[in-house]
């Protein structure tokens, strides 16, 4: 192998308690606290140099325990949100939710009204990754994270990153993702499942 090679920790945030009303500003129950206390537990040695994270909170409490450990900030991006799936609660059970996330995946230009297809997010949050690719080459960063988001991201690099890799995901969840810089710009050279956390 040959090329510099960037990390990426992509670590989807832990257990949170749902509530439609507070998609942003909702925490992680305890056992998802618990949980970002391990994930910290597992990450303070990989020398990471870098914590970003998407705006919402239960992403950015899942890092804290790792950016205390390391003393380091955790920078928010706008655009690493969570893909938005509706304006209004249109799937009023556990299977029509899931029939929904396979058909936006199986059609990157689907849109339920008020939502986001998976192209229009998989571009905003691989515009993001691919700058912090650029500038911290070389070096090891976490990334906190959603589901969706994570999958699209991971799929801009190989299409084997759809639905059910979505639907295998845990919170937390942590992957080790490893680019390799060539001359058509950063390559997803391997992916790794460090740690697959208590949580559906």
């Amino acid at each position: 192998m040959t090329g510099v090679i960037t990390t990426v920790y992509f670590v989807r945030h832990a257990d949170s308690p749902y509530s439609a009303e507070r998609e942003r500003e909702r925490g992680l129950s305890a056992a998802g606290e618990e949980a970002a206390r391990r994930a910290a537990l597992l990450l303070e040695d990989e020398g990471i140099g870098f914590l970003v994270s998407s705006p919402y909170r239960r992403a950015v409490l899942t890092l804290q325990p790792l950016a205390d450990r390391l003393g380091l900030p955790v920078a928010e991006e706008e655009d690493l949100r969570e893909r938005k799936l509706s304006a209004e609660p249109l799937f009023p059970s556990r299977e029509a939710f899931f029939e929904a996330k396979r058909s936006l995946f199986a059609d990157p230009q689907l849109r339920y009204p008020g939502g986001e297809s998976s192209e229009e997010a998989r571009q905003r949050g691989t515009a993001v990754l691919r700058g912090l690719l650029l500038r911290h080459r070389g070096s090891r960063l976490a990334l906190g994270t959603h589901g969706d988001i994570m999958t699209l991201m991971l799929g801009a690099w190989d299409p084997a990153y759809g639905f059910r890799f979505w639907q295998s995901t845990s919170m937390p969840d942590i992957y080790k993702a490893e680019f390799m810089e060539d001359a058509a710009g950063p390559c997803l050279y391997a992916v790794t499942r460090l740690w697959r956390g208590p949580g559906a």
